[in-house]
């Protein structure tokens, strides 16, 4: 594939931010996000990063999409402020509930449709961990996925990643386009130029429903999932009763006293002997605890 025709999809999502303070409140089976900070996950930007990289570099053309309601408008303008072509935001209520087989099936259609060389993502989310919607959609469209790729060289026959595997160690894979590369939060996003801003304010973004995708319903959302929705519950733990310290203690003591949760502070002592010896010894404590009869 000659370089030049290089077209790069970019998935951006957004995620609650971690930091705290956070709160979250359960309504039957669903989260409430009401309170919640919403940033782009870093690693998506990180993706991005890298095509419009090289956007500058062989003149590729790069689409982001982005799913949600319209509140990921902002994230798609922050996208076409850093160099995106094009921005899409998918969104139809059918696909509410859906698990990540389900939301697979929407990104395979996409991926389909705009038939990109290269598509690109983070590898992990900073508020829920690792996504599989990625590696699906591309199992389901039978095209290669690299993941926690760190470097990407690419080529007229493919590309090449330098992947981060454990205990620190590298391992270089390649493979041919199409293909899903999920890159780790390494490059560092570029900051878009006031001009730049002012136009993404007004730069058009395409809005796509089921419709637009040519997908059945109950393919899609809860109605597709493969794990059905079930009410749970979380447990409330038992609480623990927390002795008054005494007035006539130090400040400092005090304060320790109620952060151990009523728990007497342990002496220190250092026991040695045999293992005889210290089998009773053991026993002993166990017995001042009243742990053991």
């Amino acid at each position: 594939m000659p370089l030049k025709k290089l077209h790069i999809l970019v998935v951006m999502r957004s995620c609650s931010d971690p930091r705290p303070p956070a709160r979250t409140i359960t309504r039957g089976a669903g989260i409430c996000d009401r309170g919640l900070r919403w940033m782009v996950n870093p690693s998506d930007l990180s993706a991005l990063e890298e095509a419009v990289t090289l956007k500058d570099r062989l003149g590729a053309s790069v689409t982001v999409l982005a799913v949600g309601q319209e509140r990921a408008d902002d994230l798609l303008r922050l996208a076409h402020s850093m160099g995106a072509d094009q921005c899409i935001r998918f969104w139809d209520h059918g696909i509410e509930n859906g698990d990540s087989v389900a939301n697979a099936r929407i990104l395979a259609r996409v991926i389909e449709i705009l038939s990109p060389s290269l598509i690109f993502s983070g590898n992990r989310l900073v508020d829920r961990g690792d996504d599989p919607v990625p590696a699906l959609a591309s199992a389901m469209r039978r095209i290669p996925c690299l993941a926690s790729v760190i470097e990407l060289r690419i080529s007229n026959n493919g590309i090449e990643a330098t992947r981060k595997v454990d205990r620190g160690g590298r391992q270089i894979e390649k493979a041919e386009y199409p293909c899903t590369v999920l890159f780790e939060a390494v490059a560092i996003p570029r900051y878009p130029s006031i001009n730049a801003i002012a136009d993404a304010v007004s730069a058009p973004i395409l809005s796509w429903d089921i419709s637009n995708l040519g997908l059945p319903f109950w393919k899609t959302g809860s109605v597709g999932s493969s794990l059905q929705l079930v009410e749970y519950g979380i447990p409330r733990p038992d609480p623990a009763r927390v002795a008054t310290p005494d007035a006539s203690m130090p400040a400092f003591d005090r304060i320790i006293s109620l952060l151990s949760g009523g728990i007497k502070a342990r002496e220190g002592k250092m026991h040695t002997g045999t293992a005889e010896d210290m089998t009773d010894c053991i026993w002993q404590i166990l017995q001042e605890e009243g742990v053991a009869p």
